[in-house]
């Protein structure tokens, strides 16, 4: 497999729709993740990321303007204890609640699907971040109708023990525009991470596309010690 550049692979996609991005910093000591959201839809465009707790939340830029927020409004980022859960939609509550009661990652996904918004049938994305006694490991999990067959729910998870500095996974929830949107497909790709936390926004932000492009999420997590460093950037301010 080669390791990819996630400034290309976003530069040269003008819709990979959401995506999440988990690795490690350059020099070993962060752990690093970003979430963005895009939008074709006025009513996807309409929106912001806001701080909630230690974590994020969607919310409406124009209250006035929102249409149906039943697939656009929700927290993608909650952190429970030495966890941090980062997702493309409301299973991130199902995550943290099964968690909470020592379900696995994996375990706690199992009562969810794909989104229901056909003809798309939006792959649900989600991450896991765990830091324990200075050791760094992460989850993520696609959750993906059958080819654009809602009578079937294909799940995948992917687990990375002991990440290697400098390097990280990007999983998004469309291979490119379309209609309907197609799927991401395989395995989450091997990316390079590289910068501090400033550059690596400004990166990430700067390749996604200006037409398309609402919402970034990042944060840099001090593996040793726990604290955290955040960034948000919002197109509608």
């Amino acid at each position: 497999m080669e390791m990819l550049s996630l400034e290309k692979e976003l530069s040269e996609n003008a819709y990979p729709g959401r995506g999440i991005v988990i690795g490690v910093s350059e020099d070993g000591k962060k752990a690093v993740t970003a979430y963005f959201i895009m939008g074709r839809s006025s009513n996807s465009r309409n929106r912001v990321f806001v701080t909630e707790g230690e974590g994020i939340r969607t919310e409406a830029f124009d209250p006035s303007k929102l249409e149906d927020p039943s697939l656009i409004i929700y927290a993608p980022v909650r952190v429970l204890g030495n966890k941090t859960i980062v997702t493309n939609g409301d299973q991130t509550d199902t995550i943290y609640d099964g968690l909470d009661d020592e379900l696995t990652f994996e375990q706690s996904l199992r009562s969810r699907q794909f989104e229901p918004d056909g003809p798309n049938y939006t792959p649900r994305i989600s991450g896991v971040m765990h830091i324990k006694n200075g050791v760094f490991d992460y989850s993520m999990s696609i959750l993906k109708s059958n080819n654009g067959n809602p009578a079937a729910n294909n799940r995948y998870t992917f687990s990375y023990e002991n990440p290697v500095a400098g390097e990280g996974h990007f999983i998004h929830t469309y291979m490119h525009d379309g209609n309907p949107l197609p799927s991401f497909e395989g395995e989450p790709k091997w990316v390079k991470i590289s910068g501090d936390i400033d550059e690596f926004t400004d990166k990430v932000w700067n390749s996604l596309n200006e037409d398309n492009k609402v919402s970034l999420f990042v944060r840099y997590i001090d593996i040793a010690t726990g604290e955290y460093e955040t960034k948000i950037v919002n197109k509608n301010k």
